[in-house]
């Protein structure tokens, strides 16, 4: 099974250019996926087959492509980790997205005499664009040298 955690923004957005450039038939016969009606990513005012999407976007992030059966059971998974990373993604309307997991217990209210200063929060920082190897579009090591190409 595929873990998506790993997907950055700058990986969906490579999958995406590549739908685009190969256009969607062609697209989803290299990669062995058909079309999923109900999952879709919409950027730019197009939409996308979220499963293939996802999948090549996997490939651009670890080097491994999630097939349709890695991701069978885990697309609300990586619809939900695609909404963190600003994008638009539709589901059907059968499907539920992921539970949080909830607390045993409620816990118990700290009592203090004094109230403690609030601390100020920090400002988020963007997501760091990770440097891609000009020759085969993986994501490189701390090194800066692609494992694959030298």
């Amino acid at each position: 099974m595929a873990t998506f955690s790993s997907l950055a923004r700058q990986h969906v957005l490579q999958a995406v250019e590549e739908y685009d450039r190969r256009g969607e038939d062609d697209f989803l016969a290299v990669y062995g996926f058909a079309r999923t009606p109900g999952w879709t990513l919409q950027h730019e005012g197009r939409q996308y087959d979220l499963p293939a999407v996802v999948g090549v976007a996997h490939r651009y992030a670890t080097g491994r492509l999630a097939t349709s059966s890695d991701l069978a059971n885990s697309l609300p998974v990586a619809a939900a980790i695609l909404r963190k990373r600003g994008f638009d993604v539709t589901q059907p309307s059968g499907t539920a997205a992921p539970a949080r997991a909830v607390a045993a217990a409620p816990r118990a209210r700290r009592t203090t005499t004094a109230a403690a200063p609030a601390k100020p929060r920090r400002a988020t920082e963007p997501e760091r664009v990770a440097p891609v190897c000009p020759t085969c579009s993986m994501t490189l090591p701390a090194t800066g040298t692609c494992d694959y190409c030298y």
